[in-house]
């Protein structure tokens, strides 16, 4: 299955997308919009570029796994994003991934407006690579 991951953000989107033998993620793009509406319209339009069969949208829980601002902005992208495009929509918690994304970039020495323009997509791979792991693990995950 073609899963199209999201790593919501208020100015950038984070946007990455599994093979569908779901053996490898990989970023895609990221997506520069402020407007709530029109963000969800560019992700959904990218989501039906790619053919995809679900979308995984990263889902901040806080560090003690309550739900905050943050993650019920993006429960409400995550509805209007399966609205908008009729696709399958799961929340996937994506606790610490932005960080994860920073230490990828440390290592490969990518500095500077590269970083700023790739750690978004970095995080989105990093939630995709998650939910995959989880769902070969676990065959009751569809």
């Amino acid at each position: 299955m073609i899963i199209l991951s999201v790593d919501f953000g208020d100015a950038r989107t984070g946007i990455a997308v599994c093979d569908k033998f779901e053996m490898l993620a990989s970023p895609v793009c990221v997506v520069s919009e402020k407007d709530f509406q029109e963000c969800i319209k560019k992700v959904s339009e990218i989501a039906i570029e790619n053919r995809a069969e679900q979308i995984v949208v990263g889902y901040p829980k806080n560090m003690n796994g309550t739900i905050g601002e943050r993650a019920e902005k993006c429960q409400l992208f995550a509805d209007r994003l399966k609205e908008l495009s009729g696709i399958p929509v799961v929340l996937w918690d994506e606790r610490c991934t932005t960080v994860t994304a920073h230490n990828y970039l440390n290592i490969t020495n990518t500095r500077g407006k590269k970083r700023k323009s790739v750690v978004d997509a970095v995080a989105a791979t990093i939630i995709l690579e998650s939910y995959l792991a989880f769902r070969k693990n676990n065959s009751s995950a569809d």
